[in-house]
């Protein structure tokens, strides 16, 4: 148990320093607390959701317990082999008094291993421990990655839910117009059709966002680990644009110190270790024996020390150290495969990121205002009777399509800011202040 919160103290150091970085969050409201409902539903905000994460996520735990895992592994590997506990008896009589007429000595023996082995076994053992600790912070950045994107895909539906609800009522008031004007003879009863078929569609939709809402809830849940939370309300808003100040002075900075090339590394510079050690496996390791014990015909004490020293006559490691010479090639090229990945990332990322806010900005600024527009001039002239009544059905139709769509360029530049922050965070975290 003591293991266990000094595992998961590593976790929640690592939790607090994630929240300073609030502001990136990509989210109107991040300020990090969650709160509990007036009917004891809990609250989320996608710095709570994170920080849930970090202590509740299985893979997570499952990462603190292999650095664990590797601290051990190091901690062994520094070790000499125990020392042996030895007797023996010499000239022994063959014709009777047993022990008591022998060279009877009990002493201890310790093998010595060769001068480099123990000091590159060590290094071996810490770099697998650093190799280890680096795999976490990759872990904790695509786990906070998740949980950004699940709480934007929530948001997001949420968004669409309510839009398609309001184009519902919307619809539904327009069919009932429609009937009460074909009735009186105002309309063609086609035209009372179509606004009935329009509130059919609307309701068809809205039935499809709530399913897509609830998944969204449950994608949510998962991403922090908490399936129990799939009924708890979230607090936030999609931000509506980007911030490139940051992202601007972190490019190429952000991939030098991002986790996953440390791994590799941290994995090239173990490899190269293992190497070494295998290059010098094949020296001899002595082992050292003293003993002591009486000689019981002469009735006198005496002492023995004994050194053994292993001919390696016949090479058994040749495989061995050319195995470890093909995972250090190994290794050094997926240094480079990394810092390529990093870098191509990023640059898919930002064009993401910029593509989106600005999509989201045409929508916000020029596409949403003008079908706003539209629409109020259609209604103005249906009631001056200069347009039909499917003209105002139609530029409805399109007012709530335009929306619709608005949300989704959100969620769009939701995602992207997610992946671009992952990319960015461990760089921003150096140049945060504490």
């Amino acid at each position: 148990m003591h293991n266990f919160s000094l595992l998961f103290r590593r976790a929640a150091m690592i939790a607090s320093a994630l929240l300073c970085l609030g502001p990136q969050s990509g989210f109107g409201d991040a300020d990090g607390s969650g709160a509990v409902g007036p009917t004891g539903t809990t609250v989320l905000t996608v710095q709570e959701a994170i920080r849930l994460a970090l202590l509740h996520h299985p893979d997570f735990r499952a990462g603190a317990w292999r650095v664990e895992a590797a601290e051990g592994r190091a901690k062994q590997l520094r070790l000499w082999p125990n020392p042996e506990l030895q007797f023996s008896a010499e000239e022994m009589p063959t014709d009777g008094g047993g022990l008591s007429g022998s060279l009877n000595q009990a002493g201890i023996a310790q093998t010595v291993p060769f001068p480099g082995k123990s000091m590159l076994d060590g290094r071996i053992g810490r770099l697998a421990v650093r190799e280890s600790e680096a795999d976490l912070g990759a872990l904790r950045i695509e786990l906070e990655k998740g949980v950004k994107i699940a709480f934007a895909r929530l948001l997001a539906a949420e968004g669409l839910v309510a839009v398609a609800r309001e184009l519902v009522g919307v619809a539904q008031k327009e069919a009932t117009v429609a009937r009460e004007r074909a009735n009186a003879g105002g309309v063609p009863a086609q035209e009372q059709l179509r606004a009935e078929i329009a509130w059919e569609q609307a309701k068809t939709q809205l039935t499809g966002f709530e399913g897509e809402l609830e998944v969204a809830r449950r994608g949510l849940a998962g991403a922090i680990g908490r399936p129990d939370l799939a009924s708890a309300s979230i607090r936030g808003s999609l931000r509506e644009s980007a911030d490139f100040s940051m992202f601007d002075r972190g490019r190429g900075a952000a991939s030098a110190s991002h986790p996953t090339l440390q791994a590799a590394e941290t994995a090239r510079d173990r490899a190269q270790a293992e190497l070494r050690r295998a290059q010098i496996d094949p020296m001899p390791d002595v082992t050292l024996g003293i003993s002591g014990g009486r000689d019981e015909a002469a009735n006198a004490g005496i002492m023995g020390f004994r050194v053994s020293l292993p001919l390696p006559l016949i090479d058994r490691s040749q495989a061995k150290t050319r195995e470890a010479r093909a995972e250090a090639a190994i290794a050094e090229n997926a240094v480079e495969a990394a810092r390529q990945r990093l870098a191509r990332e990023w640059a898919e990322a930002e064009s993401r990121l910029r593509s989106a806010d600005a999509q989201a900005n045409a929508y916000r600024t020029k596409i949403l205002p003008k079908a706003l527009e539209a629409l109020q001039l259609v209604q103005t002239g249906f009631e001056q009777g200069k347009f039909p009544f499917i003209d105002l059905l139609d530029t409805q139709r399109t007012v709530a399509e335009t929306r619709l769509a608005y949300q989704q360029k959100l969620l769009e530049l939701g995602i992207a800011q997610a992946e671009l922050e992952a990319l960015l965070q461990p760089w921003a975290n150096q140049t945060t202040p504490r």
